[in-house]
């Protein structure tokens, strides 16, 4: 595999995970049970779960009251879109190996 192929698996696992997080913090909200902490939440959008957790956020309608989840949830998504264009389109050549 090449590093492409590792960077994508990774995104696709981590934000599995963000979205899986969402629908459990949900399902125990409503069961009044113990919670995920809003940092782990956060944490995870930040590690590249940000996609999972946002489509979570609303599928769910799991902490959309919350407006630092209702904006900061998509704001990490977009400031990591910039941050992969400007990679993409970036003068400098990456070399991994």
């Amino acid at each position: 595999m090449d590093v492409i192929s590792y960077i994508v698996t990774y995104l696709i696992i981590i934000n599995l995970v963000g979205f899986a997080l969402m629908g459990i913090d949900k399902y125990k909200a409503k069961k009044r049970a113990w919670r995920i902490p809003e940092s782990t939440l956060f944490v995870v959008a930040l590690i590249g779960g940000s996609l999972g957790t946002t489509i979570a956020m609303h599928l769910f309608r799991h902490k959309t009251r919350h407006w630092y989840f209702l904006y900061g949830m998509p704001a990490i998504l977009l400031i990591q879109l910039a941050v992969i264009i400007i990679l993409i389109y970036s003068p400098i050549q990456f070399k991994i190996l």
